[in-house]
């Protein structure tokens, strides 16, 4: 059974037990993913399901920053309750040392030697990492290790 799937399950089951924030942000996720699925005519994998989850994460996150900023606690206690629930269905995300690693290995295997590389190695991260990490975290490490 596919991620998709699994959303579509846990919607029903967050419908029945009446959780009304679990329903609302599975519904706007499944809108999300139907959405792209009609623009780009196809029917998304697993791992394109997981780039729109990331994407709903990312847009909550500013969301929240602009919102405390504000002074509007009870907005961003909202957005971080839907990040809560779609993070449910990301993959175990890594520690800092394992994404370290994982440049370290990137950096080898590219054959970088300066900053100039950086896109490169970005780029073998970006197949090896999607959804585990946060690439603003990966990106700092790259830049640092380039330097």
């Amino acid at each position: 059974m596919g991620l998709k799937q699994n959303i579509e399950n846990a919607m029903k089951a967050a419908l029945k037990a009446k959780e009304a924030v679990a329903l609302s942000t599975l519904r706007m996720l499944l809108a999300a993913i139907k959405q792209r699925e009609i623009d780009e005519r196809v029917t998304l994998s697993d791992s394109d399901v997981i780039s729109v989850i990331e994407k709903m994460i990312k847009q909550r996150r500013e969301s929240i920053k602009m919102y405390e900023e504000a002074g509007r606690d009870d907005l961003a206690t909202s957005e971080k309750s839907e990040i809560e629930i779609l993070q449910t269905y990301m993959p175990k995300q890594l520690t800092e040392s394992e994404v370290a690693d994982a440049v370290g290995a990137a950096i080898a295997e590219s054959g970088a030697t300066g900053p100039k590389d950086m896109g490169a190695v970005m780029g073998l991260l970006k197949g090896k990492l999607a959804g585990r990490a946060d690439f603003s975290l990966i990106s700092k490490l790259v830049k640092s290790k380039l330097q």
